[in-house]
């Protein structure tokens, strides 16, 4: 997993890696390695395409169909195209939903949100109830070709316990309808961070999908200057006032609220965190 990972910080002091990975640029729309002007991402697709062309012998292309920790979110058409190269290249589409299934998006699976279907689909974390440690593969029939096979008898596999949890989260998710519940308290999100950034300088870009958002923090809107020191300074002003989340990149800050957050205490979250941006902007001579 971690030879196929995208970030090179979670493969420091790790090895040896599995030979035979290529990567391409992720689809950044703000600060992309090859960004356009009307901001779109589907160009970054075609990278896709020249590398299983000019390398060959791909089995497989491993993504999250929305990169967690700095809440990096591709347009419809980019994973539309992704899909298509895969088909007419016969290679396997694997989605890593492991950080933001079960519901985050707005829907049970993220990929559901483009309106595309992946070979494989890797899920954990929020399938315990993020507190039993459970995780699954997923594929569709046609892969299933090895029945005869023992494949499994792992130390931690089929834990009751796991399953157990996991059958209680799907259906508290299903029961309580959080589904539809964090496609409306992400619409109130959105108004909230915009307002923020249109009237803080210090944020530079606001995105995300149902209960996922990054805000970037800069120091100049031109350049697009980390602000690492502001948002470990707004980090900790946050903690101060019972409001935790990571930073991303040093200078992303990731709110990613539990699903069964009330919209009072949603509401009020994003008050202390506007407090701190206030202040870091005062303290920062950003007025």
């Amino acid at each position: 997993a971690i030879s196929v990972g995208g970030e090179a910080c979670f493969r420091q002091g790790m090895g040896p890696l599995m030979a035979g990975v290529e990567r391409i640029p992720p689809a950044v729309s703000y600060r992309g390695a090859f960004p356009v002007a009307d901001g779109s991402d589907v160009h970054y697709a075609d990278y896709l395409e020249y590398v299983i062309e000019k390398e060959g012998g791909v089995g497989a292309f491993i993504a999250e169909a929305v990169r967690n920790t700095d809440v990096q979110v591709p347009n419809k058409a980019y994973w539309k195209r992704i899909r298509e190269i895969c088909d007419k290249h016969n290679v396997m589409l694997i989605i890593d939903d492991i950080p933001n299934g079960m519901g985050r998006s707005g829907e049970w699976f993220t990929y559901q949100a483009y309106d595309i279907e992946p070979d494989m689909l890797c899920i954990g974390k929020g399938l315990g109830g993020g507190l039993v440690p459970i995780a699954a593969m997923v594929t569709k029939d046609k892969y299933n070709t090895a029945e005869q096979i023992s494949m499994g008898h792992y130390t931690h596999e089929k834990s009751p316990i796991g399953c157990a949890a996991a059958l209680a989260t799907m259906e508290a998710i299903e029961q309580d309808g959080l589904l539809d519940k964090a496609k409306a308290d992400s619409q109130f999100m959105r108004e909230k961070l915009l307002e923020m950034k249109a009237k803080y300088p210090v944020i530079g870009d606001v995105r995300g999908i149902g209960m996922l958002w990054g805000i970037e923090l800069v120091t100049d809107h031109e350049s697009k200057a980390r602000a690492y020191d502001e948002a470990e300074a707004v980090l900790y002003q946050c903690l101060n006032n019972g409001v935790s989340f990571k930073v991303s990149q040093g200078n992303v800050i990731q709110l990613s609220p539990p699903l069964i957050i009330t919209r009072e205490q949603l509401t009020e979250a994003l008050a202390i965190f506007e407090e701190a941006i206030a202040k870091v902007c005062k303290d920062f001579n950003y007025f």
